[in-house]
Order: structure tokens, then sequence, then C-alpha cells
């Protein structure tokens, strides 16, 4: 299979875009992307999922009765994307109001993870998300396992993109009133209990470090 056209240079706008390290980032902060990929007879197929980078390929998984992760599993070529949005940009004319954001897209065809490999992998995606969490629950059984598949998408040179666009509007002498950029950013909420017990260690480590306040 032919891996296309080279995915590492911008056409439109090339100051936007960003090295290794962007990548990394939005795909750390993002946690929820697009899988793409065509169909046998021809259609697009694109599924919300969780994704988390495990040195230099992404994971995604879930259960092994999915459609499109058997059409992946199975060598169809596929696209993840991810997406932050960092602000909203307000310009002096409707027309250059825009918002500010970091983007990836990884190419590739995916590849099942080593049974051997998985009960690691799945921890990998837990502690992505919640930081010291496979370390405070039991461990994955095997029937868990088996009814889960996990897939790996390699990120390789030329094969991906990361875009960012950041700041202000740009100059515009037509400008009446005022113009800037709202930040936008992740908090959460104070977590809500379900059963009695003493809030972990994971859950309050990440309450405490995407907060607009100051204590739990």
């Amino acid at each position: 299979m032919s891996d296309g056209p080279d995915l590492a240079s911008l056409t439109r706008k090339p100051d936007r875009a960003g090295d290794r390290a962007l990548l990394d980032e939005v795909l750390h902060e993002a946690h929820v992307g697009v899988l793409s990929t065509v169909s046998d007879d021809g259609f697009p197929w694109s599924v919300p999922m969780l994704v988390a980078r495990d040195g230099d390929r992404l994971l995604i998984h879930g259960s092994s009765g999915a459609g499109a992760l058997r059409q992946v599993a199975a060598g169809a070529a596929a696209t993840f994307t991810a997406f932050v949005v960092d602000g909203l940009v307000v310009a002096g004319t409707l027309f250059d109001h825009s918002m500010n954001y970091r983007s990836v897209v990884v190419r590739g065809t995916l590849e099942r993870v080593d049974p051997a490999d998985a009960a690691r992998a799945l921890d990998v995606f837990s502690d992505t998300v919640l930081p010291g969490r496979s370390a405070e629950v039991r461990d994955h059984t095997r029937k868990e396992l088996s009814a889960t598949v996990i897939l790996a998408l390699p990120i390789v040179d030329g094969q991906w993109l990361a875009k960012a666009r950041s700041g202000g509007p740009g100059p515009d002498a037509d400008a009446v009133g005022w113009t800037g950029h709202i930040p936008m950013r992740i908090v959460y909420d104070e977590p809500v209990t379900e059963t009695h017990g003493e809030l972990p260690a994971s859950v309050a480590g990440l309450y405490r470090q995407k907060t607009n306040r100051s204590q739990p």
C-alpha cells in the first residue's frame, strides 16, 4: 500500500506548521479524536475515539465487535485527527474572526497490539486520561482483554501534520472598537461521589491541576 503524498508540509499558511513537540502536546491534552477510513463499499467512515500516545505510536481501543476497528485491523488505510480549541479571536470584521487552536493528523496503517502487551497498553490509556489510576485498581481480567481490540498507529515522519494558531487578529485598518482574543482552557469541577470512600489520589491530583479553585 502506498503511503500517499507527504503530510509534513502545509501549502496554506505554512507558518502555522508545528513540530513533533506540538504533536505530542496535542495528543496528551485532547484525549479524544476521530479515526477515519474508507469502508469496503467506498464510503467514508469516521468514529470518535479515545487516544493515547505510547512513544512513537498512537493507541486506540474498543469492542472486539466494532466494525470500524475490524476494518482498520484488516489493513485499511486510516487517519487519526485530534483538535484542541485554545480561544476565540475577535476581529474588527466577522470575516476576520477566527479561533486559536492546535491540531494534528496522523496517517498510516494500524497494527494489532501484541497480546502480551495488551494490559500495559490499556494502562497507558488510563494513565493518559487520569494519571496514576491504573495503580489504584485491580489488574485487567482475561475476559476484559479478550473483549477489547487494541490497535497502534505508528507516528512516521512524513505521515503526520501538526498545526496551531495563537494570538489576536491580524492588523485591520478598518477595525472599529475592541479587538483581541478570549483564551479558553479545560477545567474540572468538583468530583461527584457515587460510592463512599476516600477520594483517590489520581482524582484529587487531576482536580487540583485543572480546576479554577485553589482547593478541592
